[in-house]
């Protein structure tokens, strides 16, 4: 499908492709796709409401529709989702950046908390979204978690079909969060400490929105990810504890073997944030296309370093063909 990731040798480290993944040099310069975007909320059946960002092609008559799920504390607002709506955007597609609960600016739409296994809300978003534009395809492409939501509307589709959304990509998806959590917390203090910001800011503007539900102070001085994500479970009656709630988006082995549509995963021997061998254990599917590349970091793959990104081009490129196809 795609010509392989070959950056040049100065650009090649794991840490430098992660980082600069996020940056917002990335997003830096005109945006047409920004500029033309709508706030939108999407409802779901159980009334929790989703806020994204729809950016439509001027002339009306859109190639397709391309649908942006951001990782764990990005945003659709995140510079590796600008990046792709604008790459996008700017060959003939409408873009829809679509925020998970609590992430953006989206803390006050929903009293209940976020978690990674809110797999139903997600995918009726999804679904709507994919309603907005019904008489051309759609593409969902999902980076880390969002990744791991991507994937797991791609099992709902046998017994849940969206009948227009044509293809998923999923970039550098978690597929096992257990492990990602603990790689995080035991790899370079920068990803540790980025994280547990975010989080922790997260979890106070919850609490300011709804003090009688959400007291987090007492909670907010632990040092890792996984500490407070187990610290946190108290205010998740659905799940045992962290270990089985991260069992229930799990996707290791024999899980995706049900996908029901075309789903294409792009990931990196080197990420230091997913783990490879879970990757090359997963079971077959005639509608799974891997793509394991020897770089790129975690949803880096920048190539020209730092503005062009391989796997924007190298999905346009699997789009186009199954458009002529």
């Amino acid at each position: 499908m795609e010509e392989p990731f070959r950056p040049s040798p100065w650009v090649r480290n794991a840490h430098l492709q992660t980082i600069f993944g996020s940056l917002r040099l990335r997003a830096w310069g005109e945006n047409a796709m920004a500029n033309a975007a709508r706030e939108t909320l999407v409802s779901t059946d159980a009334g929790t409401r989703l806020l994204g960002y729809r950016s439509c092609q001027p002339s009306g008559s859109a190639r397709g529709q391309i649908i942006l799920l951001h990782g764990w504390e990005g945003s659709a607002d995140s510079s590796y989702i600008l990046s792709a709506g604008r790459f996008f955007y700017d060959r003939g597609y409408d873009v829809f950046r679509l925020n998970l609960k609590d992430h953006g600016r989206s803390h006050h739409l929903n009293s209940a908390l976020f978690h990674g296994a809110l797999t139903e809300e997600t995918a009726q978003a999804v679904a709507q979204i994919c309603g907005l534009l019904p008489g051309r395809p759609n593409y969902l492409i999902g980076f880390s978690l969002g990744g791991n939501f991507a994937l797991r509307i791609a099992l709902r589709q046998p017994g849940n079909p969206i009948p227009n959304l044509r293809q998923i990509f999923a970039i550098s998806p978690a597929l096992d969060p257990y492990k990602s959590t603990l790689a995080i917390d035991h790899g370079p203090s920068v990803y540790r400490l980025y994280f547990l910001a975010k989080w922790k800011r997260s979890l106070r503007k919850k609490q300011r929105l709804f003090p009688e539900r959400y007291q987090f102070d007492s909670l907010l001085h632990h040092r890792t990810c996984m500490a407070l994500t187990e610290a946190v479970m108290v205010y998740y009656s659905e799940f045992r504890d962290a270990r089985d709630y991260f069992s229930r988006y799990t996707l290791t082995g024999k899980v995706l073997e049900g996908i029901g549509l075309p789903v294409t995963i792009i990931t990196a021997e080197d990420d230091p944030v997913v783990a490879v061998e879970d990757f090359r254990h997963l079971s077959a599917n005639g509608l799974l296309h891997l793509s394991i590349q020897k770089y790129g970091g975690h949803c880096g793959f920048l190539d020209p370093f730092p503005r062009g990104c391989w796997y924007e081009r190298t999905i346009a490129r699997s789009i186009a063909e199954q458009e002529e196809a």
